[in-house]
């Protein structure tokens, strides 16, 4: 079930709503896991099996790691057991496919197998699974012994199947208690509007340019033509993401729940390394404590450093998908950062402020090629072409009609992609003196926004979400 469907929107959540609210608090927690097992099960119901086991061995794990000595070799098995498991259960369902596939390609054999769905969000609750075995047994976290708390943190809808990433210590007193209010309801749901517009007004219709554009033939389009087809997919994906993690944060305050916000307007980014700090800020910081620390960070010399930063880049490119053009693009990151650190980065920092944007987005474009692409070799074609190399021309009419024909929604959506919009909307509001009349005026604006996006719904057909193949 999508956050921007009507069944969603009309059904599902006014009744878990009415339900969670009407309820004595005690129950809350309950009706909470209930609809987010429901939630889940709509499109899945099979995997819903795969889930509960994942929730019961992942508790079990944690009782037995908090009843063992401090650093004891048998708890440190236990983690490692416990690890294991999960990233096995991930590793099969989401890469044995690719595994068998590459193996064929380079060896006289063909093994046969059959393809599995990919159960959506496993990524997600197996890393939040992860991080409650790992913080318990550095004794971050306290062990969850109520069931229904501890499933309800591996399985609550609002950041289920896309995160953001919550970790178990961020929200553990929250599972136990937390404060509701209709201030705090009334600013999740204007949260939650504002990234549903952005996913189904903005984020659709970039991405049907963009979907035009990649079903042309290699070779047939022109210079404009990649790069306006690259940046409608950098506008799509940045408002396809960070809209469904704004919802999911303004679900969590519509039940009392406070979530880290998982995008800070990354197309703003000077730097390659600042734009890691502002896109997907939960999965970067899941794989700085989880992973690079771990590893020794950069703690052991120059060396050892990039190494580690080059495992984490490419671990983060294979958690994005099962296909090498993932972990190239990943490769390609963790590159990049290696030489911003130790090569040119503070040479650009000395750069004009222009000069710096224009090579991180650049550098940013780039990137998006590699994970869109369906292959490496793809990748590279449709690079050669942005810069020039096996494109039909510079100028071609497609690429001017698609810019002549777009261009209010593409100067909205970058207006919407660095704080100048909001500040604009801001000030704006400030003008209205009188606060009562201001209140109702950005309600009003919200309300009109939340009934646009609900007609496009109803009238568009294309709404796909693309984190749920990650």
């Amino acid at each position: 079930m999508l956050f921007s469907s009507l069944t969603f929107l009309m059904v599902f959540l006014p009744c878990t709503l009415a339900l969670y609210y009407i309820v004595p608090q005690r129950f809350r927690n309950v009706i909470m896991l209930i609809a987010s097992l429901i939630f889940y099960a709509w499109g899945e119901p099979i995997y819903i099996v795969l889930m509960m086991l994942s929730i019961a061995f992942n508790y079990v794990c944690g009782i037995n790691l908090g009843e063992k000595e401090d650093n004891s070799a048998a708890k440190k098995k236990s983690l490692i057991f416990a690890i294991v498991v999960n990233l096995l259960i991930l590793g099969f369902f989401k890469y044995y496919g690719f595994l068998v596939d590459t193996l064929n390609s380079i060896l006289p054999v063909n093994i046969p197998y059959r393809e599995l769905p990919l159960p959506i969000g496993i990524s997600f609750y197996t890393f939040q699974a992860v991080s409650y075995v790992i913080d318990v047994y550095r004794k971050n976290a306290k062990v969850q012994k109520n069931i229904l708390n501890f499933a309800l943190y591996i399985c609550m809808f609002p950041q289920l199947i896309a995160g953001p990433i919550v970790r178990y210590v961020d929200i553990e007193i929250q599972l136990r208690k937390r404060t509701v209010s209709l201030y705090k309801f009334g600013s999740g749901v204007k949260i939650f509007i504002i990234g549903l517009a952005k996913k189904v007004i903005l984020a659709n219709c970039v991405g049907e340019i963009f979907n035009e554009i990649a079903g042309y033939q290699m070779g047939s389009f022109s210079v404009l033509t990649a790069w306006v087809g690259c940046i409608a997919y950098a506008l799509q994906i940045y408002f396809d993401f960070s809209g469904y993690s704004d919802m999911a944060v303004g679900l969590g305050r519509m039940f009392g729940f406070e979530f880290r916000k998982n995008f800070d307007y990354p197309y703003v980014s000077r730097s390659i390394t600042e734009f890691w700090r502002r896109w997907h800020i939960s999965l970067s910081t899941w794989f700085k404590e989880y992973v690079y620390i771990p590893l020794g960070g950069n703690r052991f010399g120059k060396a050892k450093q990039i190494e580690n930063i080059l495992i984490v880049w490419m671990l983060t490119g294979m958690w994005h998908g099962a296909a090498w053009n993932f972990v190239v693009w990943g490769l390609y990151y963790g590159i990049i950062l290696v030489l911003e650190k130790f090569v040119w980065g503070e040479k650009i920092q000395r750069q004009p402020s222009w000069i710096q944007h224009m090579y991180a987005l650049v550098c940013i474009l780039i990137g998006w090629v590699f994970f869109f692409s369906p292959s490496i070799g793809y990748a590279f074609d449709y690079l050669g072409t942005m810069f020039g190399i096996g494109a039909s021309a510079f100028l071609d009419r497609q690429g001017v009609f698609f810019i002549l024909s777009n261009y209010l929604l593409f100067a909205v959506a970058l207006l919407g992609s660095s704080s100048a919009g909001d500040n604009i909307l801001k000030t704006m509001s400030m003008k209205i003196r009188n606060r009562k009349i201001r209140m109702v005026v950005i309600s009003s604006a919200h309300l009109i926004l939340l009934f646009v996006t609900i007609a496009y719904l109803v009238t568009e057909s294309f709404n796909p979400f693309l984190y749920f193949r990650f």
